[in-house]
């Protein structure tokens, strides 16, 4: 099993969201993150007076997969989170040694 983490533009959430449905994810966590990285943050304009924004509002995608749905899950999430700009985001992919579904005490696959 692996864990795809994915850090992108929150407008993009909508559409990521259904390409994974579409090759078969039923669910994951969002979190509402902030960070920066080449962008180095922007500037913005308070009641006229200009600030650095160091960290930008992303969104965080967790899913846990089997082995062989990974390369499906990041081609979808490649495709649909891709502007081509500065900040599209990127995506680790972990390795995870167990699952359990506390509802039903599930291990392994079957608790995905």
């Amino acid at each position: 099993m692996k864990k795809v983490e994915a850090v992108i533009k929150p407008f993009k959430l909508e559409e990521v969201k259904e390409a994974l449905l579409k090759v078969g994810i039923g669910g994951m966590t969002v979190l509402e993150v902030k960070g920066f990285g080449e962008q180095r943050g922007q500037v913005e304009v308070y009641r006229g007076k200009e600030y650095r924004a160091d960290f930008l509002q992303k969104v965080k995608i967790e899913v846990v997969v089997k082995d062989d749905q990974v390369d499906a899950v990041v081609q979808a999430i490649l495709d649909s989170a891709y502007t081509g700009k500065i900040g599209d985001g990127k995506i680790f992919v972990l390795p995870v040694e167990d699952v359990i579904r506390v509802r039903t005490k599930e291990r392994g696959d079957k608790a995905i």
